[in-house]
């Protein structure tokens, strides 16, 4: 079973590109991040003609969440992350697919930092953490997949030095991420990947994809009860060098049956 992760950067706009990748890697489960289209626009049949039934949480301009499943229909299971009624952004979205519960996830880039958009990425990052855990208690294969804007160590970033004050690599971020993964979830690419330099994220300017000064941004989650059928793990760079890419390149794992 491929379960994989992939931050569109604009579903509508970049449909051509998804749609060739979905032929070319063929995953069974993806998630999808940065939708960037409401709900009434989200290119629902084109998917499925590709053979994928999906869910989605769209918004207008930015945001969106969906997760898609080859030649089913993800059952939903939530929407939307608890903990905050009042939380207007479509950052969580969570489906039942072959035996395993996938929550797809985006969390918020918190910049600039210090400021209020990272006061909302710590709380975000806080009733994820809180979410997380009962998802633990059930004791079934979870899997948490998408862009959890989070570099978690030094390895994860092309020049640590430079990123140091950036929401993404502030230690109040890091430190949330660790108690993250402490609750005994398994980082997936790391894990199979220990000392590797691996980068799902390459901005667009400076000709950063092509000096490969990227970062690790994008993971994937492992409950116990599935991080024992963890096969494999890796980052499909060839879509970031397609035309019109995303800035970011999809990361799959797969799983033993």
């Amino acid at each position: 079973m491929r379960i994989a992760t992939f931050n569109v950067n604009g579903i509508n706009g970049r449909l051509p590109l998804l749609l060739h990748w979905l032929a070319s890697a063929e995953p069974d489960v993806v998630c999808l991040q940065e939708l960037k289209s409401p709900d009434d626009r989200f290119p629902a049949a084109a998917l499925r003609d590709a053979g994928y039934g999906a869910i989605w949480h769209g918004q207008k301009a930015w945001n969106g969440v969906a997760i898609l499943a080859r030649g089913s229909d993800p059952v939903e299971t939530r929407r939307g992350l608890p903990g905050d009624p009042n939380d207007s952004h479509s950052r969580y979205i969570e489906a039942a697919v072959a035996g395993v519960l996938v929550g797809c996830l985006y969390l918020p880039n918190g910049n600039p930092a210090p400021g209020a958009k990272f006061d909302y990425k710590l709380r975000w990052f806080d009733r994820l953490a809180d979410y997380a855990a009962t998802l633990l208690d059930l004791e079934i294969p979870v899997v948490l997949a998408g862009d959890l804007n989070v570099m978690p160590t030094d390895l994860d970033v092309y020049a640590p030095a430079r990123w140091r004050d950036d929401a993404l690599f502030r230690p109040e971020v890091r430190a949330a991420y660790r108690r993250l993964v402490d609750q005994g979830w398994t980082d997936a690419l790391r894990t199979l990947h220990p000392d590797e330099r691996i980068y799902t994220f390459w901005k667009y300017f400076r000709n950063a994809f092509a000096r490969d000064a990227g970062l690790r941004i994008d993971h994937l989650l492992l409950s116990p009860s599935v991080a024992d059928r963890l096969v494999s793990a890796s980052v499909d760079r060839r879509a970031r060098g397609w035309e019109k890419a995303s800035d970011h390149a999809p990361v799959w794992i797969d799983l033993a049956d």
